[in-house]
């Protein structure tokens, strides 16, 4: 089986991205985007769904951190679409309920190749760390519409701000994991068209 790579830059007059992402990988990560604590979340990521990612970023956070995440959430959700090539042989859908301490988050993922996006849960402060909280549904929302990703995120019950943000990170990696993972019964796409 060929690993599935892929290698994204993005250059603008706000950002400058270069990422690296192995979908079939041991959770190893070096993320360096000037923001402590989105670092922090883009390795739980990697870590929790046994993905490689380098991601490195020089973005305007002397304006704010609006650009530097948003357009992360658009070169990873490319390089998810990159590395999944044709999508032959993957199980298409995945899901996780995913507790941390006192928060309980949902994520269902369907890489059908029809971006949407639904995120229900709300934060009680403007930031955690040096992140600003509404940057999270941002992130994902670039994602999911860069990938080609139908996501639904849902706080199931909410908590200390930390936790929610780190459980949806989690959630989501292992969502993508089992949406990504191959299935030895699944010997073309799973999709009555013929294509994803």
């Amino acid at each position: 089986m060929t690993e599935r790579i892929a290698r994204e830059t993005r250059s603008t007059r706000e950002t400058d991205i270069s990422l690296e992402l192995c979908l079939d990988g041991s959770g190893s990560y070096e993320a360096e985007t000037g923001i402590g604590f989105f670092d922090h979340m883009l390795s739980g990521f990697a870590r929790h769904g046994l993905f490689d990612l380098k991601v490195k970023v020089k973005g305007d956070l002397e304006v704010d951190d609006h650009h530097t995440i948003e357009d992360t959430g658009i070169v990873l959700g490319t390089a998810i679409r990159h590395a999944l090539g044709d999508k032959r042989g993957i199980r298409r859908y995945g899901s996780s309920i995913l507790p941390m301490d006192e928060c309980l988050v949902m994520t269902a993922i369907d890489l059908g190749g029809r971006p949407y996006f639904v995120f229900d849960g709300a934060f009680t402060s403007e930031k955690v760390g040096d992140m600003g909280t509404e940057m999270i549904r941002e992130f994902f929302y670039a994602v999911s519409y860069s990938c080609g990703m139908n996501l639904h995120m849902r706080i199931l019950q909410p908590g200390n701000n930390h936790h929610m943000a780190e459980a949806l990170f989690k959630s989501f990696a292992k969502s993508l994991d089992e949406a990504t993972a191959f299935d030895p019964r699944i010997t073309d796409v799973l999709s009555t068209k013929g294509s994803l």
